[in-house]
């Protein structure tokens, strides 16, 4: 093979490669990382209460970005400011950071038990489906007093 010939076909291998790479994305992660866009965290509101017009209390579940099978619980409380609208004033992480499964925290039975109760402070209690076979987790007991999240 002449030189010109097996440079040409050089050519034609690096930009393959090249092309190639591009479209499955890289293996090392270097390439275009700085104009790398990450997609927002996946969220799925699984429960939520308003308590009048004291507080309003949203449990959400937090696809973890590290595992596709697991999740994260949040459970978020608000107040509502004096023209009406709600501001979140605290959030609490129910259970360990990604300890749920994603699948059973987003299907139609995932929330086993959530409860609470127009007082102050309101005693708020969180149970959720850990799988089907397992069943439903040990009730999380909280209480929330001046639009704080405390242990219950």
């Amino acid at each position: 093979m002449n030189l010109a010939r097996k440079r040409n076909r050089r050519t034609t291998t690096a930009v393959l490669a090249l092309l190639t790479a591009a479209a499955l994305g890289t293996t090392d992660g270097s390439a275009g990382a700085s104009n790398t866009v990450t997609a927002p965290r996946q969220s799925k509101l699984i429960a939520s209460s308003v308590l009048g017009s004291d507080y309003k209390i949203k449990l959400t579940a937090l696809r973890s970005s590290q595992d596709e099978y697991a999740a994260s619980v949040r459970l978020q409380v608000y107040t509502q400011t004096a023209d009406g609208a709600w501001k979140e004033s605290d959030r609490v992480t129910v259970g360990e950071a990604d300890g749920w499964f994603w699948f059973p925290l987003t299907g139609k039975v995932a929330v086993c038990e959530f409860s609470t109760a127009s007082t102050e402070p309101a005693p708020l209690t969180v149970s959720l489906l850990v799988t089907p076979s397992i069943g439903c987790s040990e009730p999380a007991h909280y209480v929330v007093k001046q639009g704080r999240v405390l242990a219950g």
